[in-house]
């Protein structure tokens, strides 16, 4: 009987539908905001004062934040200036794809009429030797896990 390992969480790329791009356009430091809530309305029951009902009313997604090195020539970045300086809003669909050790995808989350609401680049400092980061947050309205 083989061990079960789970896999690791610093292979994985981010393709987007639509926008052409650079080679390294998927390639990022981290992903965050894969995670989802339900939300609920507590209903009061009268003659029942031990406790409220909770009743499921609706799913409930953060912003996904993309973060890795600056890349000057970017189609993924002009589609972001476009919305953000133009208010040129375009929302497209993008997956987040977790790999195994052949380079195949594991786990893969399509994320759904996704579009940007902020671009940041982190401090420099002449004081520290570390890589100009952009940061890139998406807002979206739900995503799905496929296997």
């Amino acid at each position: 009987m083989a061990a079960y390992y789970p896999p690791v969480g610093f292979h994985f790329k981010v393709e987007f539908q639509g926008i052409t791009s650079a080679s390294n356009d998927h390639q990022f430091q981290s992903v965050s905001g894969l995670s989802v809530d339900l939300e609920t309305e507590e209903i009061a029951e009268g003659g029942e004062n031990r406790f409220k009902h909770k009743i499921p009313v609706r799913t409930k997604y953060p912003n996904l934040v993309l973060k890795r090195g600056l890349l000057i020539d970017s189609g993924l970045i002009d589609w972001c200036k476009k919305a953000i300086e133009d208010l040129e809003i375009a929302p497209i669909n993008l997956t987040v794809i977790l790999l195994n050790e052949k380079h195949e995808p594991l786990l893969t989350w399509d994320v759904v009429h996704a579009y940007p609401v902020k671009w940041a680049v982190e401090d420099f400092n002449a004081e520290e030797s570390k890589l100009a980061i952009e940061s890139l947050e998406l807002t979206y309205n739900y995503f799905k896990t496929l296997n």
